[in-house]
């Protein structure tokens, strides 16, 4: 298997809440050359790491970082687990029965928050910055508040998935009209969850309210834009039933 890009492993690695750790070594053949580790947020070895630095094989950080995937999405299924009740000791033929007790009722587990999705409102326009950033795109609070205004003005608001009152996700809606298209075309310009609400279902649930308000709106075709080292962004699109049909081609002005 030939080792993945460094760029990828380090996407991957974000995508978790971890940070690649490259060697400084760049001297080949000498001990450590090529090597990486993964740590926490504030430092600390998590993978493949020891007291002077990262010790693993890009290919040993990516099979862990694919398990880590996989526990992601086991623990997606919310399964409730009652504890066992203790059975009561029995007493000897000759000791006096003890009165009888009602059994106490099982602790009711902690209900998790559910999400929501509602339209985008001016008052979002820092979180969603913040949102907008983690895609890697620089843009300013005030320039957010300001495309929330246009885009309201032509009925395309953007939705935003919220867990108790916090925003945590951002879906772009937009409607077009080409000449070579016998109805019009949906698009997905921008969708992102927050690292923290990662795997509980948001991105499914804002996309399936992009496909039912392009429906309303008579699109008979929906389309998502991705950049090309997002590749586990691509693996979410495919399993959502997406195509891919065609390369996308930018110039600035």
């Amino acid at each position: 298997m030939s080792d993945p890009s460094l760029e990828e492993l380090a996407e991957s690695a974000r995508n978790r809440g971890l940070k690649l750790v490259r060697s400084r070594v760049r001297t080949p053949g000498r001990r450590r050359f090529g090597k990486v580790g993964l740590t926490d947020p504030s430092g600390k070895g998590v993978f493949g790491m020891d007291a002077k630095g990262p010790t693993a094989q890009p290919a040993e950080v990516e099979d862990y970082l694919r398990t880590i995937g996989a526990k992601d999405w086991g623990a997606s299924l919310d399964v409730a687990v009652l504890p066992r009740r203790k059975k009561p000791k029995r007493l000897a033929a000759n000791d006096a029965e003890p009165p009888a007790r009602p059994a106490p009722a099982p602790a009711r587990p902690k209900e998790k928050p559910k999400p929501k999705l509602r339209e985008a409102k001016p008052a979002d326009a820092p979180r969603l910055a913040e949102l907008i950033h983690e895609l890697g795109h620089e843009i300013s609070d005030k320039q957010v508040r300001k495309n929330l205004a246009t885009l309201k003005s032509a009925g395309e608001t953007p939705l935003v998935a919220t867990l108790e009152k916090s925003v945590v996700g951002l879906v772009g809606l937009h409607r077009m009209v080409t000449v070579h298209r016998p109805a019009a075309v949906g698009r997905i310009p921008v969708l992102v969850i927050a690292r923290e609400a990662q795997g509980l279902g948001l991105g499914r649930m804002l996309v399936d309210a992009a496909e039912q308000w392009c429906r309303k709106k008579g699109c008979q075709l929906i389309e998502v834009t991705s950049n090309d080292r997002r590749a586990e962004a691509h693996a979410f699109y495919r399993h959502m039933g997406y195509e891919r049909s065609s390369i996308r081609f930018f110039k600035k002005l």
